[in-house]
């Protein structure tokens, strides 16, 4: 599978000053494999990780977190290697799948626990910050066991934001938490992102990741098969017609006219408009103006209709 890629260095914020790269990393278990030669480079903003189940998903972020050692290639924050390195925590916050609290603790004292371990200089005052951070200061003295799903992860978030982190790897962060609570933990990211922090998060719900970020790492069978913005990487899926929703004040004739355009493969007239499907993205759209103006025609509506995430995840998976 060859990977489809759209990154650019162009445009990263000055703020920048740390990168996370993997260089033809695999990862196996006997006769497994987890990851197949990936390579990457992981720069500031937010970037949504996205791959069916077993895809290799939580092993990438371990490898990325120094948690697992790549069996080959390798993976380093800012040219250091991330494997048997705990300096790298300085800059790094991991939010891992698996829950891992001490119920018995309250979530103030679990976050000061983290802060501790960092030895900040202060770690109440980092403890409260990262806390307020994640809207939990009303609960904070109640005992995790407590908790809702949303509320332990709002906990974790904060645990691993405590140190105010230049890289943070979350994956599936918003698990549990009801939509007002995600849709707050998603303008949270934005603005981290917005810092120059990198963030990397995976996530199984496609909506998710289309709201908090339109840069993409597609993870099938353990290989990349896609990298950076998904409409731009959907735009060079040439295998793929495009299509399209037309609505004109004539879309008979409309139709009739289009049928004759070689970017054209297929015309398809309904009550609400056309159907068009595109084999070259740019050659339809430079042509449809000109078309319509030659047959007195007034286009009214011209929309992508497969140019959602999950239209590109489920096109990329398919291959």
């Amino acid at each position: 599978m060859t990977a489809i890629s759209t990154q650019s260095t162009a445009g990263a914020p000055a703020t920048a000053t740390s990168t996370l790269d993997l260089a033809g990393v695999s990862r196996w278990y006997g006769n497994v494999v987890a990851v197949n030669d990936v390579t990457m480079r992981l720069g500031p903003g937010v970037t949504g990780l996205l791959g069916p189940n077993g895809a290799g998903k939580t092993t990438l972020l371990h490898m990325m977190a120094g948690f697992l050692s790549p069996s080959r290639g390798t993976v380093t924050l800012d040219g250091a290697p991330t494997w048997r390195n705990p300096a790298v925590y300085r800059q790094l916050g991991l939010v891992s799948e698996r829950e891992a609290v001490h119920t018995f603790l309250s979530a103030y004292e679990f976050v000061l626990a983290s802060a501790k371990l960092h030895q900040l200089p202060d770690p109440e005052a980092a403890a409260r910050r990262a806390i307020e951070l994640v809207e939990m200061e009303d609960a904070q003295n109640r005992r995790i066991g407590t908790y809702s799903k949303g509320m332990r992860q709002r906990t974790r978030v904060a645990a691993a934001l405590v140190h105010d982190p230049q890289v943070l790897l979350l994956d599936e962060p918003f698990n549990g938490m009801d939509p007002r609570q995600r849709l707050h933990m998603m303008a949270l990211l934005h603005r981290l992102g917005d810092t120059g922090r990198t963030i990397l998060f995976s996530s199984h719900i496609l909506e998710e990741v289309e709201q908090v970020s339109g840069t993409v790492q597609v993870m099938v069978a353990g290989r990349l098969a896609a990298s950076g913005d998904y409409r731009t990487i959907r735009r060079l899926m040439t295998n793929r017609p495009h299509v399209f929703a037309v609505r004109s004040t004539d879309d008979r004739a409309l139709a009739v006219a289009l049928m004759a355009e070689a970017s054209v493969s297929g015309v398809e007239l309904g009550r609400t408009g056309l159907t068009v499907k595109a084999g070259d993205y740019g050659a339809f759209t430079r042509a449809l103006p000109r078309i319509a103006l030659r047959h007195g025609i007034r286009v009214r509506q011209l929309l992508p209709e497969d140019e959602s995430l999950e239209s590109v995840f489920s096109y990329l998976v398919e291959a």
